[in-house]
């Protein structure tokens, strides 16, 4: 049975009430989110009441798919119906599970739950160790900050999850658990490391009720592998298409991830939740110019966004804009300064100016805000790196890596720490990791091949395997062809340099650059060709090298003669 956008509608009105009843607001936000996201119907509703599709058909004819399409077509798909919930309100006495809700508001966790203490339904025990939950949460930062400071590493754990697994366990056992009480279930059992089981709850959870986007992420967190993923035992439900989609690109399969999210884009067409989740995965390609496009749109069509607004700033950052990365910093400045991903704006916007200590400050707000946000660790480490600090560019590095071992770009900041203190062989490890998680960035494959090139280590082959990867990874940089070139010559492998050097130099005519290494290949392939007596190659060669000055210049007005001798017959 295939699934309509009028039915998607109609689930996602009904879960986001659920949702908002069980205070899981985070959930409740990315299914209004999408439910905005689902085209109307504009022979129904007039232009004026579909602002936010209207202004999003720009992206969307950036992309595939276009047509409206009302059922997935994926052979065999079946889908779960409208979520009915069975509201246990017989169990839980309504105006006291009100008051405690309205403690939770007020983050008043230990009250809310104490309110509840006594209720014994589904919809009551959730609520009630949600609250407890956040309560050992919100304890567990204080005594981070009062043990070790802001920053710091610590072993403060959340002192409730004991009892909230034996609670949950208890009615799991008896068969009374509901979705949101196996969601919660499975949180508590990640955090105390127990993955496997955590898994198999969380995805009993999902497959009970799919409409809760918090547990599906906190079932990708436990997806480090693909062989993980697959076995899954999931239900076929158009949210297991977000899951998959978001998982895949976690995973870096992110052609795959794009299949996918243009495939969701035939129903959520106007989803911006959708767009810049395409859009994360160009950045991942390194397609800026696309990320660029569709972030600008975003921003235009929700000025105060700011999820995923700081893969935006470093877009801007990395194609030096300073008017784009100081009018997005003012803007989410304005918007909420306390979140972390403005901080990791702002801390862009300073670096790019060249304030790295200011830079700093702000990352370290960042993680104030939140000590598990990647991005701030992995930047910092790069500023401390800029500011010759390597030891704390190491830490930081490791900090990120400790939270996601995926992720590569600190890893390369291990070796680029490594490499400027001297250690090339600790350096070498750590390029690996990097080019192991991210095999088609170039720039890894070229770290890792003057890292071979050391004296220390002088294995020039395995360099030559490395800079032969980057070449055919888009070297944007045109670092590669250059380098292949002269090692094969430094060799002795003239044939091999001949053959870089003549690919170099097309690429250098292509992009119109000029400079050393134009002049370095023209004399050499004249030089090249002359022993092999390929004589109007070596003219042709010679003759472009006179229009520079120095003493290459003199090189091939001798080279010419001789060619023009061995022309004429003479030795």
């Amino acid at each position: 049975m295939g699934v309509n956008k009028q039915n998607c509608r109609n689930e996602l009105r009904t879960a986001i009430q659920q949702l908002n009843d069980r205070c899981l607001y985070s959930a409740s936000k990315w299914a209004a989110e999408q439910l905005v996201g689902i085209e109307q119907d504009p022979t129904k509703y007039p232009p004026s009441h579909t602002r936010l599709q209207r202004d999003s058909s720009s992206i969307l004819r950036r992309f595939h798919c276009t047509d409206e399409i009302t059922s997935t077509p994926i052979a065999g798909t079946s889908y779960v119906s409208t979520p009915v919930l069975e509201e246990d309100n017989g169990d839980v006495d309504s105006d006291l599970y009100v008051l405690a809700k309205s403690y939770f508001n007020c983050r008043e966790y230990r009250r809310a739950a104490h309110v509840l203490s006594d209720q014994t339904g589904s919809k009551a025990l959730f609520l009630k160790c949600y609250a407890l939950y956040l309560a050992g949460e919100k304890r567990k930062e204080e005594e981070t900050i009062e043990l070790e400071g802001s920053l710091g590493e610590s072993n403060t754990v959340n002192s409730e999850i004991v009892s909230i697994e034996r609670d949950l366990a208890a009615v799991r056992k008896n068969g009374s658990i509901d979705s949101f009480g196996l969601y919660l279930y499975g949180l508590v059992l990640k955090a105390k490391g127990n993955e496997n089981l955590a898994r198999t709850i969380l995805v009993e959870s999902v497959n009970a009720y799919p409409w809760n986007w918090t547990a599906w992420l906190t079932l990708q967190s436990l997806c480090t592998t693909i062989d993980t993923l697959n076995g899954l035992k999931l239900h076929n439900h158009w949210m297991k298409d977000f899951f998959l989609a978001s998982t895949y690109h976690e995973l870096r399969m992110h052609n795959e991830s794009l299949a996918k999210y243009d495939y969701l884009q035939s129903t959520f067409g106007s989803s911006n939740y959708i767009k810049a989740q395409i859009a994360k995965a160009q950045y991942s390609l390194r397609d800026f110019e696309n990320v660029e496009v569709v972030f600008e749109e975003l921003l235009r069509i929700d000025p105060y966004r700011i999820d995923d607004m700081d893969m935006y700033s470093n877009v801007l950052y990395a194609k030096e804009c300073f008017s784009g990365l100081s009018y997005l910093a003012h803007q989410v400045f304005l918007t909420d300064k306390y979140r972390p991903e403005s901080c990791c704006i702002i801390g862009n916007y300073y670096s790019l100016k060249g304030l790295h200590e200011k830079s700093v400050m702000y990352f370290k707000r960042a993680l104030k805000l939140d000590k598990n946000y990647l991005s701030a660790w992995t930047l910092m480490g790069h500023e401390y790196v800029e500011m010759k600090n390597t030891p704390a560019a190491v830490d930081a590095y490791r900090r990120a890596v400790d939270i996601n071992p995926c992720d590569y770009r600190a890893w390369y900041g291990l070796g680029q720490a490594y490499e400027m203190m001297g250690m090339p062989y600790y350096a070498l490890h750590y390029f690996k990791k990097s080019v192991f998680l991210q095999p088609g960035d170039s720039r890894l494959w070229i770290a890792m091949a003057q890292c071979y090139e050391r004296d220390e280590i002088r294995m020039h082959e395995e360099a030559i395997k490395c800079y032969r990867r980057a070449a055919s990874c888009n070297d944007r940089e045109a670092i590669a062809l250059h380098r292949l070139a002269k090692l094969h010559s430094e060799l002795g492998q003239n044939q091999e340099a001949a053959f870089y050097y003549k690919k170099d130099l097309e690429r250098m005519e292509e992009e119109e650059r000029e400079g050393p290494n134009m002049v370095e290949a023209l004399l050499f392939l004249a030089t090249y060709c002359r022993a092999q007596e390929r004589y109007e190659e070596a003219e042709v060669y010679c003759t472009r090298l006179l229009d520079y000055n120095g003493p290459e210049k003199e090189k091939a007005k001798s080279l010419l003669q001789a060619v023009k001798l061995a022309q004429s017959g003479f030795p």
